[in-house]
């Protein structure tokens, strides 16, 4: 209750004037050490609140001139009246009109002369007060301003690049969409720019850092997209009944929608239901551009995010790594959820410093505290000093024949032998676990003995199958299972390990038509017998470029969500392979058979510890399968196409 407090509490105007005056005439002297902390001290009913429209440089509707973003600004008045510079978050959205922002769906809204009242978060009530300024920009296309989206390609990200580009002086700006008064921010900002934002709004953030835009100093994406590709396909497997020309359409103002139909036909051409990779998908994949980020990134993300699936921050995180960027990273149990709505309180502190400290140079100890927070059970949370951890290897695991057909082991030795499945769109992956101890015709399963020491997954795995179909297509699933009793976050209910409260907190300044009270959150917790821990999906057509042979083997490898994630000792840790994941993936036109060559199949799975780590953990273990019906969360719920709908 001590922390909630802190950002509860707000001083009279009056008191914060005082302490403005005080922190301003105090010298180093005798104000002491250097500040850690930005305190509240402008006024937020005073704040300036204005627009702008950037010129991006492009002509993405056609129309003979170069497309406007509208661009909403809320800063404290007192800096500029003293001389002083300050630095800027960012949100920039396609959501700000057409779908809102956030848990309760907040929208922007304007006064009579088109200035913002309400900016959706609390971003601007927080931060404004304590010296920032806060800039939410309209994606091209969308709200108010020109253009046409187009789904994460060139100009989305110029939307928001052009921007920090204004901010820092290198773009130009006008008063309004089409006159011709210039305006200029470099009298009040030192270009300074902190990029953050869930989803789609993440997405962007990571897409104008894979720019190298010079003035971008950190982001901070929340269940973000790496690769567009990856959000509507998995290695082929078609994820949504739909591709990026519906959520462009979804997304676009009335007024776009009617001028960007040239645009939508590309958007249409360039990515065929087909699953192939095309120059489109090249165009809005950030990963291969990591080595040009120059800002931080502190990454968050869900585990059991089934909307923008895990394998997003897996493959960002790793490319960053390997190009040396400054990185920190929360791991949550819940699906598509804002941290916010997950750990309020530890998020707003955190984020608090972290800005502080990449945007105003605090030195505030952040950048020296461990690098991960990763949701262990309900609220229960553990730290990294790196992630993965040192010592984490990636370690081969094959699975093998046993005593019942279909129900076979797993362990570290090769082995020989087949095992044969047949798709069944009908069912999921909480059926094939839920059955795992029994023969089914849609799995196959693999287990290893109840652990005698807990086992740590730390990262991306991958599964390498190779498969004999009966059918000239067939779609693969992979997943790995904890097999346990627990007590999960429930992801595949209605708030994705989240309840909405009536009771509001206040997490900043309100002012008359920006209210900084939000809707209280609770966990929704559930008991579980086992917990789907990773998971990926294929198309096998993937791997020979045509329609499949019949009776020829195929092999492929499947790209399994990055995770952390503890098997405790008692427990068993388990490989299904298996067909159409259903609501997960969309189902082949056939319905194949498939065998699977167990000398050919395994698991490349990041443990804590390596080989030797799994050999001691499933030493001595023995006892026999229950061959009970097990059982989990729900079965998960059609897959949103909607990089934000929760």
């Amino acid at each position: 209750m001590p922390i909630r407090m802190r950002f509860m509490i707000w001083r009279p105007l009056a008191t914060a004037a005082t302490a403005a005056l005080m922190a301003t005439l105090l010298s180093p002297a005798t104000a002491g050490a250097a500040p850690r902390t930005s305190e509240p001290v402008h006024s937020y009913d005073n704040a300036i609140r204005e627009a702008v429209w950037v010129d991006t440089g492009l002509d993405g509707d056609a129309d003979g001139r170069t497309d406007r973003v509208a661009v909403d600004i809320v800063r404290p008045s007192e800096p500029a009246r003293q001389g002083r510079k300050i630095p800027v978050i960012m949100d920039a959205s396609p959501y700000y009109s057409c779908c809102g922002r956030g848990n309760e769906s907040q929208r922007k809204t304007y006064d009579a002369d088109g200035d913002v009242v309400q900016m959706p978060l609390f971003y601007d009530n927080y931060f404004v007060p304590r010296g920032y300024a806060f800039v939410g920009v309209d994606l091209a296309g969308t709200n108010r301003s020109d253009g046409c989206v187009d789904v994460g390609g060139r100009s989305d990200v110029q939307s928001a690049k052009a921007v920090v580009d204004w901010l820092n002086g290198r773009a130009k700006a006008y008063t309004t969409r089409t006159g011709s008064t210039r305006a200029k921010a470099t009298s009040w900002t030192n270009g300074k720019t902190g990029m953050i934002g869930k989803s789609y709004d993440g997405t962007i953030a990571n897409g104008v850092a894979a720019t190298g835009v010079e003035g971008l100093e950190t982001i901070v994406p929340i269940g973000a997209i790496s690769s567009w590709y990856d959000y509507y396909f998995a290695q082929g497997a078609p994820l949504f009944d739909s591709g990026p020309d519906w959520l462009s359409n979804y997304v676009e103002s009335p007024e776009a929608r009617a001028r960007c139909a040239a645009v939508q036909q590309r958007i249409v051409a360039g990515a065929p239901r087909t699953g192939e990779w095309t120059p489109l998908w090249s165009e809005r994949n950030y990963v291969p551009d990591a080595d040009r980020v120059e800002a931080s990134v502190f990454v968050i993300h869900g585990m059991q995010d089934l909307n923008v699936r895990a394998k997003h921050f897996g493959q960002w995180w790793d490319a960053l790594a390997r190009n040396g960027v400054e990185r920190k990273i929360w791991l949550s149990q819940v699906g598509h959820v804002d941290p916010f709505d997950f750990r309020r309180a530890e998020w707003v502190d955190t984020l608090h410093r972290w800005f502080d400290h990449e945007l105003l140079g605090y030195d505030n100890g952040i950048d020296d505290e461990p690098m991960a927070d990763i949701e262990r059970r309900p609220d229960q949370w553990v730290t990294s000093a790196v992630w993965p951890p040192r010592g984490t290897e990636r370690t081969t695991l094959r699975p093998a024949e046993g005593a019942q057909e279909g129900v076979g082991t797993l362990g570290l030795t090769r082995a020989t032998g087949t095992e044969t499945f047949t798709d069944d769109p009908g069912r999921d992956e909480t059926d094939w676990a839920a059955h795992i101890d029994r023969p089914t015709p849609d799995k196959a399963g693999f287990v290893t003995g109840p652990l005698t020491r807990d086992l740590r997954l730390s990262g991306s795995s991958k599964v390498t199958v190779t498969a004999t179909p009966t059918t000239s297509t067939a779609h693969l699933s992979a997943v790995l299972v904890d097999l346990g009793p627990d007590t999960i976050r429930d992801y595949a209910g209605a708030g994705e390990g989240i309840t909405t409260l009536t009771e509001r907190t206040c997490w900043g300044a309100s002012s008359t038509g920006d209210s900084a009270c939000f809707k209280e959150t609770a966990t929704k917790a559930v008991d579980v017998d086992y917990t789907i821990l990773s998971r990926g999906w294929t198309d096998l057509a993937a791997y020979g470029g045509a329609p499949l042979e019949p009776g020829t083997p195929y092999t492929g490898t499947l790209d399994l969500a990055a995770t952390d994630h503890v098997v405790p000792a008692g427990h068993r840790l388990a490989l299904i392979v298996a067909g159409t994941d259903r609501d997960l993936i969309e189902p082949p036109s056939t319905t194949p058979t498939l065998t699977l060559d167990l000398s050919r199949t395994s698991a490349r799975v990041p443990l804590v510890g390596g080989a030797d780590a799994f050999r001691k953990a499933v030493s001595g273990a023995t006892a026999a399968p229950r061959g009970t019906v097990l059982d989990g969360v729900r079965e998960p719920r059609t897959a949103q196409r909607i990089p934000e709908a929760s």
